[in-house]
């Protein structure tokens, strides 16, 4: 069964616009402020609809039983720090969850205590209740990257060295999948993906550009290479939240991602690594001149 994250106030069994009979844990398919149909992506003569569910299946994998309480805690805390189910969304049922990381419902029942205490998420009982996320990333701050750059900058370079390995090979993948076979559904999502993040605002810009980036690796639908490309993203989430996102920047990198989505649909696998790549290595120069 599909699971998804419903948005706030909606009944968990209350179909939604994307909810399919069978697949993988998802977050919620709706993301605040986007329209059920998004602007068409430049040059492509498609348009975008509102996209399915995030696929938590990457990041939710099973834990090992002799860590369970804390490697579930940190199970739930990449995915509300990647915003993979955003501010005021909620998480899959408890059943579903516990059945999804291998536990039980009560090591799942005291990381959500656990989180809920550390003010992350809320529970609320009811027929429109369940577990939701409270947590917001907190705003650019100069002093808090100075920080950052102290405890973490020597990882810096094995950490972007990891990230461009496996964006750029989930790239050549799909683009690799689409020139053998394409996907209707997965042309989809890909556009409404780009469509949000090329159409955001600055406070909402990193949430959406880390979805656009880890939907390449789930329509592989290879979930190791999923949680790879989660892994990348959560050891620069930090660095790349502290820094001030600027609506130039949206704009320079809007043509980017174009780039990398034309080149996913065309099949070309070498094109769509090149153009992933040239995206990433702004990214890498960005961080670095922030990090002195």
């Amino acid at each position: 069964m599909q699971l998804k994250a419903t948005p706030n106030g909606a009944s968990p069994g209350q179909p939604t616009a994307a909810r399919a009979t069978a697949g993988p844990v998802r977050a919620g398919s709706a993301v605040r402020g986007s329209p059920a149909a998004g602007p068409a992506a430049a040059g492509s003569g498609l348009r975008a609809s509102r996209p399915a569910g995030v696929d938590l299946t990457g990041v939710l994998r099973p834990v090992r039983q002799g860590n369970a309480f804390e490697e579930t805690v940190e199970r739930l805390l990449t995915v509300i720090k990647l915003g993979l189910v955003a501010p005021g969304e909620r998480f899959p049922a408890e059943r579903e969850l516990a059945a999804q990381l291998g536990i039980s419902r009560l090591t799942l029942r005291e990381a959500i205590a656990e989180l809920t205490r550390a003010g992350y998420i809320t529970a609320r009982r009811g027929r429109l209740g369940g577990t939701f996320v409270t947590y917001t990333r907190p705003a650019p701050d100069s002093s808090e990257l100075r920080q950052l750059a102290l405890r973490e900058g020597d990882k810096l370079t094995d950490a972007l060295t990891f990230r461009l390995a496996v964006e750029t090979g989930a790239a050549d993948a799909l683009a690799g999948q689409f020139a053998t076979a394409p996907d209707p559904r997965g042309t989809e999502i890909l556009l409404a993906r780009l469509a949000e993040v090329n159409g955001a605002v600055p406070a909402d810009y990193r949430r959406l550009d880390t979805l656009f980036h880890l939907c390449i690796g789930e329509l592989t639908g290879s979930s190791l290479l999923a949680a790879a490309c989660a892994d990348a993203r959560m050891r620069l989430n930090d660095l790349l939240n502290a820094i001030p996102v600027l609506q130039r920047n949206i704009e320079h990198t809007a043509g980017q991602h174009e780039a990398i989505v034309a080149a996913i649909l065309a099949g070309d696998a070498a094109a769509a690594r090149t153009a992933v790549a040239e995206h990433l290595e702004g990214t890498a120069a960005l961080l670095r001149g922030f990090l002195g």
